[in-house]
């Protein structure tokens, strides 16, 4: 059996109650960044939605280092990634949370498919008390992520469609005062794509320049206060 300690007590508890204040994608973020990462350190939290048959249909990766496209298709992609083959790992072992090649996984099953988690660059430490961190925030991260799935994001009055995701993680860098470049950094892709975001955002939300976007932004609570 595994006793927590008063640290480990009080950073569950902080990341169980900041779980239930996640209601956008930044949200998410910033919890996974905070809570999450003071009671499990990781570089990357990778994760998952699962086909019926275990299968991974698609996947995010969540973290605050500069990491390039390539490298994060290498972890996500769907038939030959590194997640998918974790993920068929950890099926195979019986869908425990575990360490499998020295990620921290573990995952829930449904009838119609269910959610893979994996934790990259873990500090070396009790790979069992892990797994036990892990399994108890495991509700925590399928409800939260999984309704950021389903959840659509509505479109500004007056627009033709809704902003999409990436677009409002571009929006929301830029709110913080990021250049293209910084938030090309963050995100893993190049300034001028950044640039190109920016300009459809600028077309969806009737505005000219960055300034004027992000309040905007704010005015139709498109960035978290």
């Amino acid at each position: 059996m595994i006793f927590l300690t008063g640290r480990e007590q009080e950073y569950l508890l902080h990341a169980i109650v900041g779980a239930h204040g996640i209601a956008a994608r930044s949200d998410f973020f910033l919890w996974s960044q905070g809570p999450l990462q003071a009671l499990l350190p990781h570089a990357i939290l990778v994760c998952a939605q699962l086909g019926r048959n275990g299968a991974v249909l698609r996947s995010e990766a969540w973290h605050s280092a500069v990491l390039v496209e390539t490298d994060l298709q290498a972890l996500g992609d769907p038939r030959r990634g590194q997640v998918a083959r974790l993920a068929q790992a950890w099926h195979a072992g019986g869908g425990q949370a575990a360490v499998i090649d020295e990620v921290l996984v573990h995952g829930s099953t449904t009838a119609s498919g269910g959610s893979f988690f994996a934790l990259f660059a873990m500090p070396a430490a009790d790979a069992a008390r892990q797994a036990y961190l892990l399994e108890l925030l495991l509700p925590y991260l399928h409800l939260h992520w999984l309704a950021l799935l389903d959840s659509a994001i509505p479109a500004p009055a007056g627009t033709t469609r809704a902003a999409s995701a990436r677009e409002l993680e571009v929006l929301r860098w830029v709110s913080i005062g990021k250049s293209n470049q910084e938030v090309g950094q963050i995100l893993g892709i190049s300034g001028g794509t950044v640039k190109s975001h920016l300009q459809r955002i600028y077309k969806l939300l009737d505005v000219s320049n960055r300034t004027q976007a992000v309040s905007r932004g704010i005015a139709l609570r498109l960035l978290a206060s």
